[in-house]
């Protein structure tokens, strides 16, 4: 191999966001996720309702703004016509 076009191939540890730590290797030394073999749903038989980073709330906030733009593009256009 060449040198210096290569990443280092470092001991890496996976962490999960329910505290759990799995060793591995990567070239990066820390990596952290949200959902792991031990706390996912499918594995653990159990229902759990995942929000990463608050994307339902994200997406009723942009149907608000949606809604009062529409809104008032109708009261608008109703003022014109008259």
């Amino acid at each position: 191999m060449r040198d210096k076009i290569h990443p280092k191939y470092v001991d890496a540890e996976i962490r999960c966001a329910c505290g759990n730590v799995i060793k591995t290797r990567s070239t990066r030394p820390t990596i952290v996720v949200g959902i792991c073999n031990v706390c996912h749903p499918f594995f653990t038989g159990q229902q759990k309702f995942v929000d990463t980073a608050g994307r339902v709330d994200k997406f009723q906030q942009r149907m608000v703004k949606t809604q009062a733009a529409q809104a008032a593009q109708a009261a608008l256009g109703k003022k014109k016509r008259k």
